[in-house]
């Protein structure tokens, strides 16, 4: 199965994420034991962090395999500076926003600082360290502690820039020495505005990731969608038993995201290469600890990657597609239908008169039109969610999973009802969706089946054989006539939202954008307004 190995043996490879977590917890859990002392879950001295719903289900456990205290628990809190900085929209992304960050080891007191400028930042606010425990064994590296802390802020003024600096006892940002280190962040507005974001999956830690995230950051994006398989802590990637898992990983890949991430709402979905067995029974424990997205989805605790905000006129949802996956079904049925309920609801919200939102777009992982021969498109996302883009007429979906480029016509009961050339125009309320899978941010490239074509190059080859996934995990055979772009290099998405007034057309425009900063695909989006809030 295509998820981070750690430590399971290779005949319990296959089974669900509860199982190799219950697997780890007793192998771990008694070795720690025997080496003495455990502490508190989510502690600051190094426990495991296991969150709400999985902490009840886990708890005698977790606790066992907690670490012992720390012997650096008292460290000078000057020789640590923060790392990884991080932004998230909190629910209403027009007031509330998380900053996120990393220390190198325990500190005390940790704050965030804000202000209306870099000179003027405020009292110290406190913020919260969530601590992540990773035994030797579990991964390739020796027992490990991380420190991930969290200022959640409220009460913001819509569309206002702000200025921050985040510290502890020992480094405090609001020190001239530290000046360099002061940040800013912005709020969505309150009324619709011109704005751009970015969008990508599959980044991991390497040379092009960073490439990708210089450009990103040029931009000038007001929040970013990073649609799953983060970090590829088990770097082979390849879910087999020389894959090794090293939880350190995630150290580099926020210390390389951190220049865009820093100032720009990292927006995250989960991918089957983020759920980490050994944290909590479905996975997601350590994302738990390292992220804090909007907690406004159907169930929090246990499905943290599904939420939604709003930003102007455009709806942005984030699902998680490890719930419906019939080609990795470590997850699958997760949510016991509660997520694919709770979407719909969204949907309806969203769509209903007087909402203010013009365009909704969603992003998760899985694909649920792409033609690359890794993955290709997954039968679990068409069955469940499918039905409810085309009703709901959802304006873009955005995946990664496979490791290229490439959009589709627009589609509708899995067929073509418009084509859409570059440079085209579709209208979601009478054509159909478009789909676009943007998996080539950083990680090892995939193939199609087919030559690419792309802006420059484009090539006409329709109609080619691919395959869907299906529920008992077979290829079904099926001949595609709908892939427009393919692209087989590094790269990702930029949207231009346009807003109008009622009665007129607002849209948006999608650019594939390579590494090279050279346009690979360009497609409009156009609906008109039918009123604001």
């Amino acid at each position: 199965m295509d998820i981070p190995r750690m430590g399971v043996p290779a005949e319990l490879a296959d089974r669900s994420l509860a199982e190799q977590h219950e697997y780890l917890r007793g192998r771990f859990s008694r070795r720690t034991m025997i080496r003495g002392g455990a502490v508190t879950l989510g502690t600051v001295a190094g426990g495991v962090f296991v969150p709400g719903a999985a902490q009840a289900a886990t708890s005698s456990a977790s606790s066992a395999a907690a670490a012992p205290v720390s012997a650096t628990a008292h460290i000078d809190g000057a020789l640590v500076a923060p790392f990884g900085r991080h932004l998230s929209y909190g629910d209403d992304a027009r007031t509330e926003m998380t900053v996120s960050w990393q220390v190198a080891a325990p500190v005390k007191n940790p704050f965030i600082r804000i202000g209306a400028s870099a000179g003027e930042l405020s009292r110290k606010i406190s913020a919260e360290v969530r601590a992540l425990y990773t035994p030797a064994g579990v991964g390739t590296s020796a027992d490990h502690t991380q420190y991930y802390v969290h200022a959640k802020l409220s009460r913001l003024k819509p569309g206002r820039t702000y200025y921050y600096g985040v510290g502890h006892d020992g480094f405090d940002p609001a020190s001239p020495k530290f000046a360099s280190t002061v940040g800013t962040f912005t709020t969505a507005p309150a009324t619709a505005r011109p704005f751009t974001f970015t969008a990508f999956g599959d980044q991991g830690v390497s040379y092009h990731a960073l490439a990708n995230d210089s450009l990103i950051l040029g931009q000038g994006p007001a929040f970013h969608l990073h649609a799953g398989d983060i970090a590829y802590a088990d770097p082979s990637g390849s879910g087999t038993t020389k894959d090794t898992f090293d939880a350190r990983t995630w150290d580099q890949f926020l210390a390389q995201t951190e220049t865009v991430a820093k100032s720009v709402p990292w927006m995250v979905s989960y991918g089957n290469h983020d759920m980490e067995a050994w944290y909590a029974p479905h996975g997601y424990g350590s994302q738990q600890a390292r992220f804090e997205p909007p907690a406004n989805g159907p169930d929090p605790e246990n499905l943290p990657g599904v939420y939604s905000f709003v930003h102007g006129n455009t709806a942005v949802v984030s699902l998680d597609a490890n719930d419906v996956s019939w080609e990795i079904p470590a997850n699958l049925g997760l949510s016991g239908g509660t997520q694919t309920t709770w979407f719909e609801n969204q949907l309806k919200k969203f769509r209903a008169a007087g909402s203010g939102i013009d365009f909704v777009v969603v992003f998760f992982h899985h694909c649920a039109y792409c033609t690359a021969t890794s993955h290709a498109s997954e039968g679990g996302v068409r069955k469940e969610w499918v039905p409810l883009f085309e009703k709901y007429t959802v304006d873009l979906v955005i995946n990664g999973h496979n490791h290229v480029y490439e959009r589709s016509d627009v589609l509708k009961g899995e067929k073509v009802t418009k084509e859409l050339p570059i440079g085209g125009t579709a209208y979601p309320e009478t054509d159909g969706v478009v789909y676009v899978t943007a998996g080539a941010a950083g990680k090892s490239l995939y193939a199609f089946p087919v030559a690419d074509t792309y802006e420059g190059n484009e090539k006409d080859i329709d109609p080619f054989a691919s395959y869907v996934t299906q529920e008992d995990g077979s290829k079904k055979a099926v001949t595609v006539d709908w892939s427009r772009v393919r692209y087989t290099n590094y790269s990702f998405l930029r949207v231009d939202v346009q807003p109008a007034p009622v009665g007129r057309t607002a849209t948006l425009t999608v650019r594939g954008l390579a590494e090279t900063g050279a346009e690979i695909d360009r497609f409009v989006v156009a609906r008109k307004v039918r009123g604001r809030r």
